[in-house]
């Protein structure tokens, strides 16, 4: 018969409508920044909204505007949100309430200033930061005698540092993860010093051999107490987390609107070699977001056809039905 038939299923005291009006019409709204293995994650996720028949659209947002958009429910999800950059404001939308984490992927990463190999002969006391002022001219540029450190867009306070440090340097702010591997990849080919902002996972320590600058160690305190550490007056006198985290995040009506969608955020997940071949694949392999994202799914279908088969994730597909 073609009649159409509406099911009604209960779950958890909601009740949810087939057809047109069914709860889940409206498509999962997934934030999108501007560095290769959130791209691609981002893709996965959305991949596997479109396995459970649940719609999805990317809004692409720097990560210091992202904020907005969940606190005010204008996106849903946020796949990979690291502690180095993005953990101050994380923390204040979590204590209001306006977010909720999704989850932590099985991690430890580091984001902090980097430099190649060679430059050790040429500034043998580097990775020790008190070296920095002392081998500026290696990492000056234009006439300019302060140092250059090479960044990209996200949330950092390098600023803050370098004048709670007394750093006699200054940020150059690329617009992308893009732009660092070209400054990379000219710096090695040239073998000119180079400071950068550099992360792990990542593709570069499979490819480029280098080493984090050692500020002094990272404390919750060095961003709220400007009497604690080495500068009495001014906030971030050391460096960033060195065994820092990667979560998800959600807006906080997401779990509400969209149960089946988030049970499969809460499920997904990836390692280390997972984040470092995503962006090896985009930044090195050229490969688009998509087809990065489409190479993984093929690969480790036994993996990610297991985070599917939450009860609500059933219960929608047998809805549409």
């Amino acid at each position: 018969m073609n009649t159409l038939r509406c099911k009604r299923v209960a779950l958890g005291g909601l009740l949810y409508l087939c057809g047109g009006f069914f709860a889940h019409a409206e498509p999962v709204r997934i934030i999108v920044n501007d560095w290769a293995s959130q791209l691609v994650v981002s893709n996965i996720y959305a991949s596997l909204l479109k396995h459970a028949g649940i719609q999805s659209q990317f809004i692409s947002l720097p990560t210091v505007g992202q904020w907005y958009y969940l606190k005010y429910n204008h996106a849903d999800v946020q796949v990979e949100v690291w502690q180095g950059t993005m953990e101050d404001k994380l923390e204040q939308l979590l204590h209001s309430g306006d977010i909720q984490q999704a989850g932590t992927y099985p991690i430890s990463t580091r984001e902090e200033w980097w430099y190649p190999d060679y430059v050790a002969k040429l500034c043998p006391k580097l990775p020790d930061w008190r070296a920095l002022n002392d081998c500026v001219h290696l990492f000056s540029e234009g006439g300019d005698p302060r140092g250059v450190y090479y960044n990209g867009p996200w949330e950092k306070n390098d600023s803050a540092r370098i004048r709670a440090l007394n750093l006699n340097y200054r940020v150059e702010n690329l617009p992308d993860d893009f732009s660092l591997v070209r400054v990379l990849k000219d710096a090695y080919k040239n073998k000119k010093p180079i400071l950068i902002f550099n992360w792990t996972p990542n593709w570069v320590e499979a490819r480029y051999a280098g080493y984090f600058v050692e500020f002094p160690p990272y404390t919750i305190e060095c961003g709220t107490q400007p009497q604690w550490g080495i500068n009495k007056d001014f906030l971030h006198d050391c460096g960033n987390p060195r065994d820092g985290w990667i979560k998800k995040i959600a807006s906080s009506a997401f779990v509400r609107s969209q149960p089946c969608a988030f049970a499969i955020l809460q499920s997904m997940t990836f390692n280390s070699d997972d984040l470092a071949q995503f962006a090896l694949q985009v930044n090195i392999n050229a490969k688009t977001n998509e087809k990065a994202s489409e190479m993984w799914l093929k690969r480790y279908q036994s993996r990610w056809q297991s985070w599917l088969k939450h009860p609500s994730c059933q219960i929608y597909r047998y809805s549409q039905k």
